[in-house]
């Protein structure tokens, strides 16, 4: 059994995939940057091959006086190593404005390609994922990218040349002083596995924790008004503060290791320097061989430049091990990205779309490019051949099952039969399968067995977007975005004229409340509409769907939040707005589907009863219950 506590894995492969999108969205700019990088740090590191010829020169001319020559031999020397650094410090100025480009361009790419990846997820990860805990992603994670590739890469690639390019050096220098130093490191690099071994795996719970607080927060805040209601701020606050001391608890240790790693390196540096000067000096007085690749006895001129790559080595071996707990973090947040973008997107393999038609006298129809407010499906068969049908808003079940988890059963053996024109209604028991009907015809999810056909077509072959495209819905829950009232009304239908969507308000029964707002149709809604009332916010969700003019019409509880006042003016207008549309139904208010053609009752994912309003009241079985009062829905 796993521990509770044992550190979330990370994927492997995720820095690698980071690198290689990086070098994908900028190939030349990514490899130019890690040059001069490389020059800078190889730049820094000659110093000391600098130091130890001048200190010979000085010391070869010391005795002779002859500092005229030593000054010629040692103002070239001078040139060169300033040469070089103004290169470098070009060379920085370089990277630095390079990285900060790719830095913000990369982190840009990277949340267009979540946005676009999040657009093609099916509706089962929404209702399977909290919302704030994916906004985290876009929020937090997103940041540690942003550090993953301003500071700790170049870091890396920094620190790690400049470890490799003095290591070089002193080995050329002396055998004897390189073997102290490299015993130094391994004891540096024992110190950061354990200690840096803890930071990581707190940091990655960290993020873990983070996320599950700011989804909390987002949920909470979006049902502010029900936890007032119900006086359960304390519960709330309570349950936040358990989720908020987990996040400070894995933020604490995974700090306390973290800020406990540099001084310990830190400290072990300055001892390997006093070991390395001491050691060096007791060589020297000993006339010890150097064992060194130049083969030259070991010299003060070594030693003194010695001791400053020894400063310099430690100095970046301690950089790097403190770039490995923010290396930690970014992959963790890297790998939650990577979680987002690999899910499965929403399949589909349907091939016959939605195209303008012209239809003449005598039915035949033929496909346009221009709008001509009549509409064909274009069937494209396997012989090569295309057939077209007319859009009239057929949609049949036949023997349908369905679950979402694959374990309880939602429907069973439902068939509904609605022709054009016809309008259906459901009702029965919240849960009983009303709302589920309306999601597969819609192939928010797929049925399990069974068959749904549109204009005889099965809904499976139709293209997603063409078969959403002929479908108007209403849902129980509006949605309003940030924009104008005719902004969110022209949502249905992109290219509607102003005047479309004024006639689509009106038909709704809308435009009476929008034209005595503020500012009339350009007043403009924020958080989801939270300055009109839940009836108007409805009302704007149903002209949405009346500029669409889709040939069927989806009304999941369109009137629920609307008083019977406000229904009255709305179900006029929702006459007009069914007229000659197939429509779907669902409403607990019996009134709202009396003039249905067909009502079905459900109970449990079945229909146990259809038939209009006066044939199932003459059976006298469940919806007479129902109209009578003798139970209720709930």
């Amino acid at each position: 059994m796993k521990k509770a506590n044992s550190r979330p894995p990370i994927k492997k492969g995720v820095l690698g995939r980071v690198i290689k999108m990086l070098f994908s969205f900028y190939p030349v700019l990514v490899p130019l940057t890690a040059l001069c990088i490389l020059f800078s740090a190889i730049v820094s590191s000659s110093p000391s091959l600098f130091q130890q010829q001048i200190i010979e020169i000085i010391q070869a001319y010391t005795e002779s006086g002859d500092w005229q020559t030593a000054a010629e031999k040692i103002v070239p020397l001078l040139i060169v190593l300033i040469s070089l650094y103004l290169l470098s410090l070009i060379s920085m100025f370089t990277y630095t404005q390079l990285m900060a480009y790719i830095t913000q361009g990369f982190l840009s790419k990277m949340r267009c390609a979540m946005f676009d990846k999040m657009q093609n997820l099916p509706i089962k990860y929404f209702d399977t994922h909290k919302h704030g805990d994916i906004m985290s992603i876009y929020t937090n994670d997103i940041d540690t990218l942003r550090q993953l590739v301003s500071q700790t890469l170049p870091t890396l690639i920094q620190s790690g040349a400049i470890v490799l390019v003095v290591m070089s050096i002193m080995i050329y220098f002396c055998g004897w002083l390189t073997l102290v130093v490299l015993l130094g490191v391994i004891a540096m690099f024992i110190v950061s596995k354990k200690v840096g071994g803890g930071a990581s795996k707190y940091f990655v719970r960290n993020q873990k924790s983070l996320g599950r607080v700011e989804g909390y927060v987002q949920e909470t805040m979006n049902g502010q008004k029900v936890v007032k209601v119900f006086n359960h701020e304390a519960e709330c606050e309570e349950e936040f503060n358990k989720l908020n001391e987990q996040l400070f608890e894995d933020g604490y240790r995974a700090n306390a290791y973290a800020n406990t790693l540099g001084p310990v390196i830190g400290n072990i540096g300055n001892i390997l320097y006093v070991l390395t000067a001491m050691i060096g000096g007791i060589l020297l007085v000993l006339n010890a061989p150097n064992f060194s690749l130049s083969g030259d006895p070991l010299r003060i001129s070594v030693v003194i430049p010695f001791l400053g790559m020894t400063r310099q080595f430690t100095g970046n071996v301690n950089s790097l091990s403190q770039q490995f707990n923010t290396l930690v973090m970014a992959l963790a947040g890297a790998d939650r990205i990577f979680t987002l973008m690999d899910e499965e997107p929403e399949t589909d393999d349907g091939y016959v779309m939605l195209v303008n038609a012209n239809i003449d006298e005598n039915g035949n129809i033929t496909e346009s490019k221009e709008r001509t407010g009549k509409w064909a499906w274009k069937h494209p068969h396997g012989d090569g051949t295309t057939t077209y049908t007319a859009l009239a808003g057929d949609v049949r079940m036949f023997d349908v099952d369905f679950s979402y988890d694959g374990k309880k059963q939602v429907l069973t053996d439902v068939s509904v039969y609605a022709e054009p024109g016809q309008k259906v209604a459901f009702v029965g028991a919240t849960g009983a399968g009303k709302t589920t009907i309306t999601n597969l015809i819609n192939r928010f999810y797929d049925i399990a067995d069974g068959k749904i056909r549109y204009d005889g077509i099965n809904i499976n072959k139709i293209k997603k977007a063409d078969l959403r495209a002929s479908l108007g819905i209403v849902l129980q829950d509006t949605n309003l975005f940030t924009d104008t009232v005719i902004g969110n009304i022209r949502y249905g239908k992109l290219d509607a004229t102003d005047e479309e969507c004024i006639e689509a308000a009106k038909l709704a029964g809308a435009d009476d409340f929008i034209t005595r707002l503020p500012e009339g149709y350009n007043t403009m809604l924020t958080n989801n509409g939270a300055n009109l009332s839940q009836g108007q916010r409805q009302l704007i969700a149903i002209a949405r769907a009346a500029v669409a003019n889709p040939p069927v019409m989806i009304l999941d509880e369109a009137t629920s939040s609307i008083d019977t006042r406000t229904e009255a003016i709305v179900s006029r207008g929702m006459d007009k707005l069914m007229e000659g549309r197939t429509v779907f139904v669902i409403a607990h208010r019996l009134s709202t589907v009396m003039n249905s053609d067909v009502i079905m009752v459900l109970d449990h994912g079945k229909i146990i009863e259809r038939g209009s309003h006066e044939k199932l009241i003459e059976q006298k079985g469940t919806y007479y219950q129902l109209y009578t009062g003798a139970f209720e829905l709930e």
